[in-house]
């Protein structure tokens, strides 16, 4: 469990790379007086990504790098973190895989959410792999990141129930509106509140 750090609030960054609604969900639930966490920092892979507005608009600090050199990249975000004071990690739609070093230094500390009700369905295009076995529910599942590619341990989960006509899109709206009420939930459970 995230260690609570009694009334100050956890100083979290949020890492993106693109449209940022789970960022916008995840700063105005640490807005709230109820909320373990405050967003200080933003980190994208991506300068276009359209989450980075949001960073902008709620005053947050932001960053970008690039991770062609991964480790460099790493090193960076590192002294970046360290410099910020930030204590947990909040991973929301970010397309990099961190390595598992990076990860050990952020033990326990670092959360994602994962469009599919894991163990089913890891890593890319889950809800086209979800239609395509003609499954009858999909959901999204919060878990806390490990080396292996969402596999950690589930905090969790939203089962959503797929329509006849569903679409990847159509699905992916659905499962959209979940995560974005199921993180701020797994974060209170993450931190026993």
């Amino acid at each position: 469990m995230v260690p609570s750090t009694g009334c100050n609030k956890t100083r979290t960054a949020v890492f993106i790379s693109g449209t940022g609604t789970n960022l916008k969900s995840l700063i105005k639930f640490s807005r709230n007086a109820k909320s373990p966490i405050s967003i200080d920092l933003v980190i994208s892979n991506n300068s276009k990504a359209k989450g980075l507005d949001y960073a902008k608009k709620f005053k947050i600090k932001k960053k970008v790098l690039n991770f062609k050199k991964k480790k460099l990249s790493e090193e960076k975000l590192l002294s970046i973190l360290k410099i910020n004071n930030i204590n947990m990690i909040c991973l929301a739609g970010f397309m990099k895989i961190l390595s598992g070093n990076f990860i050990k230094k952020f033990k326990g500390k670092i959360l994602n959410i994962h469009p599919s009700l894991l163990p089913k369905y890891k890593g890319l295009n889950s809800h086209k792999r979800v239609l395509n076995n003609k499954e009858k529910y999909s959901g999204c599942t919060v878990h806390f990141v490990n080396a292996r590619l969402d596999s950690g341990k589930i905090i969790l989960q939203k089962k959503v129930k797929i329509s006849k006509n569903e679409t990847e899109t159509s699905l992916a709206k659905k499962i959209l509106v979940q995560e974005h009420k199921l993180y701020p939930k797994a974060i209170l459970k993450a931190f026993n509140l």
